[in-house]
């Protein structure tokens, strides 16, 4: 059997917090760690290393979002965010604070599962998504570079565009490098020689 995710919960409502609390447990989730408050989440929360953090208000204020911002950034995990009442203002300020789910007066128990696996789907989709555009943003600052060095290779020996690869992928392979280092070099040395 899989290991249970630990859930941090923050709630001030004990009421409140016990629905959560039963919901996770009835839906399989057993490591939940209880935060009563939102004063010095950011260091709360990094200090329990949850995997999923369910942060229950009334009405979530600017201060408690850009919490939620700082935690994101420290800790990138899945949150799920229940509140009572909400506006369009507040609902762009918690996505862009790293929400992964943002629901309106929803809290019962027999929803808190199916909104977590929600919300934990939804952010690993968009880790995912964000580590390709990442990698695509970074093939093609490569692609750039390595470019450029065919360019000044080109230039300086007179050569073609296929022999200027041909020699910057020869060093890379003799050097054990990649492409790209052996072109960001090229690139340097013309830019210290000008």
């Amino acid at each position: 059997m899989p290991k249970s995710p630990r859930i941090v919960i923050i709630d001030q409502s004990p009421v409140r917090r016990a629905i959560l609390a039963e919901g996770l447990r009835e839906g399989g989730y057993t490591d939940v760690i209880h935060l009563e408050g939102t004063e010095r989440m950011v260091e709360r929360i990094v200090a329990t290393e949850p995997d999923v953090i369910v942060i229950d208000l009334e009405s979530p204020s600017r201060d408690v979002l850009e919490q939620m911002f700082q935690v994101s950034r420290a800790v990138p995990r899945p949150v799920a965010m229940f509140v009572d009442q909400s506006d369009t203002a507040m609902i762009n300020a918690a996505i862009d604070a790293g929400v992964s789910a943002y629901v309106v007066d929803g809290l019962r128990k027999d929803r808190v599962k199916p909104i977590l696996d929600m919300c934990i789907s939804r952010f690993n989709a968009f880790s995912r998504l964000r580590g390709e555009l990442e990698q695509a943003k970074s093939q093609l600052a490569d692609r750039k570079v390595i470019d450029r060095a065919k360019g000044i290779l080109m230039k300086a020996k007179g050569v073609t565009e296929e022999e200027a690869y041909a020699l910057l992928r020869k060093t890379a392979m003799n050097d054990k490098k990649k492409l790209a280092e052996i072109a960001q070099s090229v690139v340097t040395a013309a830019e210290l020689l000008q």
